[in-house]
């Protein structure tokens, strides 16, 4: 039996590895395994229900079933830092599919959306 390779991890941008955010990035984290590692890194097992799913007149990027529970799962990514504009979504998106959880993943999160309030 062949000992595995071992290799060194390389922080990159995420503009490096996805041009696009809906074409590249959202596609890629949608699908099932990358899914199955983000739920097990927030301890929620993700099943996938739609991606760019239509709230009105708007768009959320991935929204997932929370399959312990069949709550909505709500995912919101960005390839930049996050902003008040993405926030703002958020709640929209949220609200408008009655999403119990939100899961925000950015490259950067500015302090004021790092904030806890007690």
């Amino acid at each position: 039996m062949s000992k595995p390779a071992l290799g060194r991890l390389q922080k990159v941008g995420l503009r490096e590895a996805w041009t696009s955010e809906s074409s590249d990035f959202t596609p890629w984290l949608a699908q099932e395994e990358n899914l199955s590692l983000l739920g097990e890194a927030i301890g929620i097992e993700l099943e996938l229900e739609s991606q760019e799913k239509d709230v009105g007149p708007f768009r959320a990027d991935i929204l997932c079933k929370d399959t312990a529970t069949d709550n909505w799962v709500l995912i919101e990514n960005q390839l930049e830092r996050t902003d008040h504009s993405h926030l703002g979504q958020l709640l929209t998106y949220a609200a408008g599919l009655n999403a119990v959880t939100i899961v925000w993943i950015a490259e950067r999160f500015t302090q004021e959306h790092r904030a806890k309030y007690s």
